[in-house]
């Protein structure tokens, strides 16, 4: 009889370069998982949020758009857990492509699952929804059972990936979770979301290098989160005996000019003498008020929010201003005679 021990886990994380894989794959590393990361063979990789990971994951080509080089890494590595955060996932961009949004978000997932269903059934699979699906909502503030209504080609193909997600769980039989996520942030978001376009813009006008800052909606309120402590809820979901979906959030809402006043005032600046409104930075049709319940992952999961609104404003213009702080330092140095 051959006994196997402490056999490590494998997870496979697709997005495993963006924001949320990047956290993931650290906490996976610290649970002791073998890390494969899924990336889109690009002339230009975008490795910078995984860079000091690269020597303890593996990279392996794939696309969602091509189910068979999805089939090829699921058969070659074995996952015991799949994390689909791959995405187009920044919301006014699936208005300029609605089509390819759909391809990636919606398409994409049923190839994904269709995949998982011929190599290995077992595989547990997360699938990362949103809260741009309730759109125009319902109710306040949004559960599991609040009806969708997005309002933006994302928040469509979201829905759509959300549905077919538990479609393939009570159709196979697959061990297939969502996380409707809340808008969650760090000092890793890309620089074209409002966050951290805030807290860049704070940053560079703090150490003159920026006079003003052009955002759109300033009324429009999100529930706000530590990317951090949402990755945790992804990975407490896949360890549970029986797959459901839940919200994550932290259930408490905020204005984007909130957001403004916290990130200003913590540099001491005045944000009504920088702030500049910009109507192209407006939706076509806007979201105005998300603001999720947690209870259900609280209550089943054991999960709690970490970071609030206020440390996570703190950490991220903190980070921009270390950053821009060192850029600048490098530069000069590099123009000293």
């Amino acid at each position: 009889m051959v006994i196997f021990l402490n056999m490590a886990k494998r997870a496979v994380i697709t997005g495993i370069t963006g924001q949320d894989g990047s956290y993931l794959a650290e906490l996976l590393l610290e649970k002791g998982y073998e890390v494969t990361g899924i990336v889109r063979r690009s002339s230009a990789p975008n490795l910078w949020r995984i860079e000091h990971l690269l020597d303890r994951i593996e990279l392996r080509p794939g696309d969602l758009l091509d189910q068979q080089s999805l089939m090829r890494v699921l058969a070659e590595v074995r996952p015991h857990e799949l994390y689909n955060l791959a995405a187009m996932s920044f919301v006014p961009a699936s208005w300029d492509q609605p089509m390819l949004t759909g391809e990636f978000n919606a398409q994409g997932v049923t190839r994904l699952l269709e995949a998982i269903r011929q190599v290995d059934p077992e595989i547990r699979v997360y699938q990362a929804s949103s809260s741009e699906m309730y759109g125009k909502v319902r109710e306040v503030p949004q559960t599991e059972l609040t009806p969708f209504y997005p309002r933006s080609p994302y928040g469509v193909s979201k829905v759509f990936a959300h549905y077919i997600t538990v479609n393939y769980r009570e159709s196979y039989n697959l061990f297939a979770v969502s996380g409707i996520l809340f808008n969650h942030e760090s000092p890793r978001r890309g620089l074209e979301f409002v966050t951290r376009k805030v807290s860049d813009g704070v940053a560079r006008i703090k150490l003159g290098l920026a006079e003003s800052l052009a955002l759109g909606n300033l009324d429009a309120q999100r529930d706000w989160g530590f990317s951090g402590d949402y990755v945790r809820a992804m990975w407490m979901m896949l360890q549970q005996s029986q797959p459901d979906d839940y919200v994550i959030a932290t259930g408490e809402s905020h204005s984007v000019r909130e957001l403004v006043e916290v990130a200003f005032d913590h540099v001491k600046l005045d944000w009504k003498r920088y702030v500049r409104l910009d109507p192209k930075f407006l939706r076509p049709a806007e979201v105005d008020h998300l603001i999720g319940d947690a209870s259900k992952a609280r209550s089943a999961l054991g999960w709690r929010a970490e970071v609030d609104f206020g440390g996570l404003v703190r950490m991220m213009v903190d980070a921009d201003l270390a950053r821009l702080s060192q850029t600048n330092s490098s530069r000069a140095q590099v123009e000293m005679p």
